[in-house]
């Protein structure tokens, strides 16, 4: 049975301990905080238990036993075909503990890491080992949201980089891999971008926050849950996608262009104005709680996904 070592148990790490075990392979699981990955795996046993819920797990008690927690970080390594990292989101965190991984974990063994936004280039150049260094950046909540980045720093192994994609995708993830280095990957980049015109759309005064959110949850996200950016308008002209940019690319030029130069979209004042109407206290109960239905929409939405058939082509 295929090893998987899950070093960091918080949010994310009991999320990929979710998603290996739910797939077959053995998971060791660690933290360096006493206690947190006993704890992260009667978590994850409920999380099977959900995902069984909605036909999306068949065994979650074969599941949650394929889990066990390691002793130390050196137990977690021996004998792991890939090792997924979700330590502390710092260039420090990230390159001492790497250092230790590739002192410590086979020569064989793939060392990836769940990082947000520092390029593996950043944490591995020093490392004897950095050809089977990577990033594999997942969406929180992994086990929910399957699509992880796989972005490779300049020295890494293509074969690295192959195993660990089938690795993913024997774990009913969906894999893409960045063809060169860029902060913040392919995702973060989408969506800061998305992020920064909506800031702008509610401080402009243009429309609320909420009516920002129905816009995205009741418009393009619909489309955005089976289709992408270029599969949407090829379907928007005729001719498809040049056709499409012929007729409205320089519309929306000119309207990239209007945002240019308009400062700081997530400044202070911008944020106040977003909070002004915004409905609910920010507090860690309310965000458990919304978490929690999130998940539960996420795996009915992934449930139906699977259900449904391919597009033709």
């Amino acid at each position: 049975m295929t090893k998987i070592a899950i070093v960091g148990s918080g949010l994310i790490g009991r999320a990929w301990a979710t998603v290996f075990a739910s797939h077959g392979f053995e998971v060791a699981l660690h933290d360096v905080a006493p206690g947190a990955a006993d704890q992260a795996r009667a978590h994850i046993a409920t999380n099977l238990e959900e995902l069984a819920s909605h036909g999306l797990v068949d065994d979650p008690k074969g599941s949650a036993a394929r889990i066990r927690v390691a002793t130390s970080l050196t137990d977690a390594l021996a004998g792991a075909e890939l090792v997924q990292e979700n330590g502390p989101e710092t260039v420090e965190a990230k390159q001492a503990l790497f250092a230790e991984m590739d002192a410590l974990a086979a020569p064989s063994t793939i060392l990836a890491s769940s990082t947000s936004f520092i390029m593996a280039s950043i944490f591995s150049e020093n490392l004897a080992g950095r050809a089977r260094c990577l990033v594999a950046h997942p969406v929180n909540p992994p086990h929910l949201v399957p699509i992880v980045e796989l972005a490779p720093a300049p020295w890494t192994d293509p074969a690295i980089v192959a195993r660990a994609k089938a690795l993913y995708e024997q774990a009913g993830q969906v894999p893409i891999t960045l063809r060169k280095e860029k902060p913040g990957f392919v995702l973060n980049r989408l969506q800061a971008v998305l992020l920064a015109e909506a800031f702008r759309l509610v401080g402009e005064g243009v429309a609320s926050a909420e009516d920002v959110d129905k816009t995205i949850r009741d418009g393009l996200g619909l489309r955005w849950s089976f289709m992408g950016p270029f599969e949407t308008i090829e379907l928007n002209a005729p001719g498809g996608i040049p056709d499409y940019c012929t007729r409205y690319a320089e519309s929306l030029n000119r309207m990239v262009k209007s945002s240019e130069g308009l400062g700081n979209p997530f400044g202070e004042d911008i944020v106040a104005e977003v909070m002004r109407e915004w409905p609910g206290t920010q507090a860690p109960e309310r965000v458990r709680r919304l978490s929690d239905w999130r998940d539960t929409r996420l795996a009915a939405l992934q449930a139906h996904k699977r259900a449904s058939t391919r597009k033709p082509s």
